[in-house]
């Protein structure tokens, strides 16, 4: 019980999003879905990350330092909030690639690929802020080996990320009737709440460069998923598949 209560006060802004996504997720999706959500994309994010710390794939050589062990849960040599906080933000990329791709016949695997590439997005922020944990709340909580190039970030992560989105959100578009939902609108604010967050604590620790740069691709992002959204597109059909569908 100790652990999970240093889980929860270590970062309880990790936990608010949690608690977004699944008022959010029961809105749009339903309970079930929600769930059934979460189920498809938090192993994904557990497997990629222990896979990571030992061999590098798919993002990248890095280890957690250890800082908090003792203090909150841990999956091995993965704290488990990390894995965790992947579902909040593939729910939220999943709601905007429903928006930019609404009213299109996308593919089931042209929509998780959409979001995965969305949820890569955000990782262009969260990520070199991450690193930089020591000089914000977060702590030194893990380091890349070696640093990357971009801001100590290697490439290899933001395709990793574009690999565990696509491939969480393929798992559960796979056990539904179809990739429709009832309101997406929370789910793609979740998606800038988060994007704010780590662009306000990217400017409190004095990182300008990063914060333009995450700010301009983000801008460019929104004002092309605006520019799809508005488009007419072909009224998208439920796939029939011949399993058991949520």
């Amino acid at each position: 019980m100790d652990l999970l209560a240093g889980t929860v006060t270590l970062r309880p802004y990790v936990f608010a999003f949690l608690a977004v996504f699944i008022a959010a997720g029961v809105a749009d999706l339903g309970w079930r879905r929600t769930l059934a959500f979460a189920a498809s994309v938090w192993p994904v994010a557990l497997v990629a990350e222990l896979s990571s710390t030992r061999t590098g794939v798919p993002f990248g050589s890095y280890e957690y330092t250890g800082l908090t062990r003792g203090r909150e849960l841990f999956i091995g040599d993965v704290p488990f909030i990390d894995s965790l906080s992947f579902v909040f933000l593939a729910y939220a990329a999943f709601c905007l690639a429903r928006l930019a791709l609404a009213g299109r016949a996308v593919p089931r695997w042209g929509m998780a690929i959409a979001t995965g590439v969305l949820m890569m997005a955000l990782d262009v922020v969260i990520d070199p802020l991450a690193v930089r944990g020591d000089r914000w709340f977060l702590g030194p909580l893990f380091v890349y080996t070696p640093p990357g190039p971009y801001f100590g970030v290697p490439f290899s992560n933001f395709v990793g990320w574009v690999i565990v989105g696509a491939a969480g959100t393929w798992a559960y578009l796979a056990v539904i009737s179809d990739d429709s939902g009832r309101r997406v609108w929370p789910g793609v604010a979740l998606y800038y709440a988060v994007l704010g967050f780590n662009l306000t604590m990217t400017l409190q620790i004095g990182e300008l460069l990063l914060a333009v740069i995450g700010a301009t691709i983000h801008l460019v992002l929104a004002v092309s998923v605006w520019s799809l959204h508005r488009k007419p597109g072909v009224e998208m059909r439920p796939q029939s598949r011949g399993i058991q569908r949520l």
